[in-house]
């Protein structure tokens, strides 16, 4: 199971690949500025997601402020279209594999993507940690 990561050179995008490599999880990296996510491929994205647009575009960027946005107003398919021509109207990184999507680095729910043995595997030592901890 490969994970795609989209995103742009920032910080987010940097902790989030460190994590996988730590994780020996696979990744496959896309700079979505050199190579912009087709209409196609967004679609797919907002499929996976749970709020639709609201969850993928970054309101706090330049260029969202820039293009002066009414959202509500555009219609999806236009609204895709600017996503690709402007890359920058994302959030930066958008981690994805067959079943998962995450929005951004976010160290608690990026762990979605360790495989269930391995999650398990770390609940019981930190239970066992903290039951040790409980007896002293």
């Amino acid at each position: 199971m490969t994970v795609i990561i989209y995103g742009a050179a920032c910080s987010s995008t940097r902790k989030a690949k460190q994590w996988f490599t730590k994780q020996d999880i696979h990744y496959v990296e896309r700079n979505i500025l050199k190579h912009p996510l087709t209409v196609s491929e967004l679609q797919g994205i907002l499929r996976m997601t749970v709020d639709g647009t609201d969850e993928i575009i970054s309101t706090r960027s330049k260029i969202y402020k820039d293009l002066d946005l009414d959202i509500e107003a555009l219609p999806l398919q236009e609204l895709l279209e600017l996503i690709h021509k402007h890359p920058r109207l994302l959030r930066s990184p958008i981690m994805v594999d067959e079943k998962r999507l995450q929005v951004g680095y976010h160290e608690d729910d990026i762990r979605q993507f360790l495989p269930r043995k391995t999650r398990e595997y770390q609940w019981l030592q930190w239970r066992l940690n903290h039951m040790r901890l409980a007896e002293g």
